[in-house]
C-alpha cells in the first residue's frame, strides 16, 4: 500500500522534477516558430514582420471566435453575467487588433514593395476566420462563399455553418423575449431597448449587454477605419494582391454596422 508521501511524489506536477511538460512543448513552439516562411528571394527584411503580424491576427481571430460563440451561447442560456464578461474580453482583444496596425506601419512602402509582388493572389480578403467573426456578429453575406477564391471544402463548410447558426444579435433578441420585452421586428426591438435604457434598475443586465454589443460594433469599425488608412499609406490607390480594388473596397466597408437598431436607439432616447 502506498503511503501519503509516495502518493504526493507520484502527483508532483510543478518544477523540473515533474517532467510532464515544458514551456516549449506545451506551446508547440517548434511548430509555431517554424511557420514563418519567406517568399522573397533574396529575403526581404520586413517580410518576416508582415507574416508574423498576420499570423498573430489569425491567432486573435481564433480566440475571438472562441469568446463570441461562448458569449452568444451564454445569452441564449440566460447567463447574462457570463456573456457580459466574455464580451468585455472581446473588447480588450479588439483594441489590441487596432494597436497592432502601429507595428505594421513601421514598415515603409518601399520595404513592402520589395516582396509585395510575391504575395499575389493571396489577400487578407481571404481570411476565413475574419468572415466567421463578421457572420457571427450579425453581418451575414452568403455572397462571400462565391467570391472567395481557393477555399478548401473544410473552409466552405465552416463559413456555411456560420451562415446557418444564430448570431450574437439573435441571442440578444432571445434575451429581450426572456425578459418579456417585445422583439417581433426592429421597431419593437428598438422600443424594448429604450425601455431597458430608461429602467436600468429593472433591466440592468439587458442594458449592459446592449452596450457591450454596441462596443463590439464600434471597435470592429475602428479596426476597419485604421486598416484602410494603413493600406492607403502603404500602397495608395493600387489594387489589392487578391484582385480587389484595394483601399476603395475597404472604404466601401466603413459604413458597415452589425447592430443598426442599437445605433438608431441613440436618436430616440
Amino acid at each position: 500500500m502506498s503511503t501519503p508521501d509516495t502518493q504526493q511524489e507520484r502527483f508532483v506536477s510543478f518544477g523540473e522534477q515533474g517532467a510532464q511538460l515544458t514551456y516549449g512543448s506545451y506551446l508547440r513552439l517548434p511548430v509555431l516558430l517554424d511557420a514563418q516562411h519567406l517568399e522573397s528571394d533574396p529575403p526581404a527584411h520586413d517580410e518576416l514582420l508582415f507574416i508574423t503580424i498576420h499570423q498573430v491576427y489569425e491567432l486573435w481571430f481564433k480566440q475571438l471566435l472562441h469568446e463570441v460563440v461562448a458569449a452568444r451561447d451564454a445569452m441564449s442560456g440566460g447567463e447574462l453575467w457570463w456573456a457580459q464578461h466574455l464580451l468585455a474580453r472581446v473588447h480588450v482583444i479588439e483594441r489590441v487588433l487596432v494597436q497592432q496596425v502601429d507595428v505594421l506601419e513601421t514598415m515603409t512602402p518601399q520595404d513592402f514593395l520589395q516582396f509585395r509582388q510575391r504575395l499575389a493572389p493571396a489577400s487578407g480578403f481571404q481570411s476565413v476566420q475574419f468572415r466567421e467573426l463578421e457572420f457571427l456578429s450579425g453581418a451575414k453575406d452568403p455572397a462571400y462563399l462565391q467570391r472567395f477564391k481557393g477555399l478548401t471544402a473544410e473552409e466552405q463548410d465552416r463559413l456555411q455553418a456560420r451562415l446557418d447558426e444564430p448570431t450574437l444579435w439573435d441571442a440578444f433578441v432571445e434575451v429581450l423575449r426572456a425578459h418579456d420585452l417585445p422583439a417581433g421586428d426592429d421597431e419593437e426591438i428598438a422600443a424594448s431597448v429604450r425601455t431597458t435604457a430608461h429602467d436600468r434598475n429593472r433591466y440592468a443586465a439587458v442594458w449592459a449587454l446592449a452596450e457591450a454589443l454596441l462596443q463590439h460594433d464600434e471597435l470592429a469599425a475602428s479596426w476597419r477605419a485604421r486598416h484602410v488608412v494603413m493600406v492607403e499609406r502603404m500602397i495608395g490607390s493600387k489594387s489589392g494582391t487578391g484582385g480587389s480594388s484595394g483601399s476603395a473596397y475597404l472604404r466601401g466597408r466603413l459604413p458597415l454596422q452589425y447592430y443598426p437598431v442599437l445605433w438608431d436607439v441613440r436618436s430616440r432616447l
